[in-house]
């Protein structure tokens, strides 16, 4: 239909239009991203769950930056810890001389093998100074068998995530920030462990 010079625009149709394609790019973006697609994480309500060891998990009122300091890999190469973006990571610091870290370490092994995969991945991280020989040495006295070998030898990741004690243990969320953290050893292979971690898994997906 040919307007004339009299036709008026309907300020209502304009308005709907406009919110139709502000619905669309918001779905666009949620697509393009669907680690962060939902609604925030309710820590407060997981930390609730805590019972046993767990409860020295301490969950954060607000999310924090991790670091973006490279370490070195399994294979000898380098990577941050942006590469596990996308995923649930339970980042545990260690090393070969510490022997509440040789108590943990299988059970986050089993949470590993329980748990593991494109949702959630245990990152283990030697801090300071420990010898390839003696990390493998480690892993084959336990009988771990599922966990990397990752080095941070002058401890740059750990200093600069403010780890003052080993083990430590870091809660990542999909974001790439850490949410929780708890110093010390604990019993990972527990079923409270499992039910947290799975309830972090679940709430984090993509909706």
């Amino acid at each position: 239909m040919k307007l004339n010079g009299s036709a008026r625009i309907n300020p209502g149709m304009v308005y709907t239009g406009l919110a139709a394609i502000a619905i669309a790019a918001v779905a666009f973006v949620a697509l393009q991203n669907p680690a962060t697609a939902g609604a925030p994480l309710d820590t407060a309500e997981i930390s609730e769950m805590r019972t046993g060891d767990m409860r020295k998990l301490n969950f954060h009122s607000e999310p924090r930056d991790i670091s973006d300091k490279t370490f070195t890999t399994e294979d000898g190469g380098e990577a941050t810890l942006e590469q596990y973006r996308g995923k649930v990571v339970l980042l545990n610091f260690w090393a070969t001389w510490c022997a509440p870290c040789r108590h943990e370490m299988p059970m986050l092994s089993e949470l590993q093998s329980e748990l593991g995969g494109d949702d959630f991945e245990v990152v283990t991280l030697a801090t300071g100074r420990n010898m390839v020989p003696a990390m493998k040495k480690f892993f084959t006295e336990i009988n771990v068998t599922n966990l990397p070998l990752h080095r941070d030898p002058k401890q740059i990741v750990a200093r600069d995530m403010a780890v003052l004690g080993l083990p430590a243990t870091i809660v990542i969320d999909r974001d790439g920030r850490e949410i929780a953290r708890l110093q010390g050893d604990a019993d990972w292979s527990s079923e409270n462990a499992h039910a947290i971690i799975s309830a972090i898994i679940r709430k984090t997906a993509a909706q």
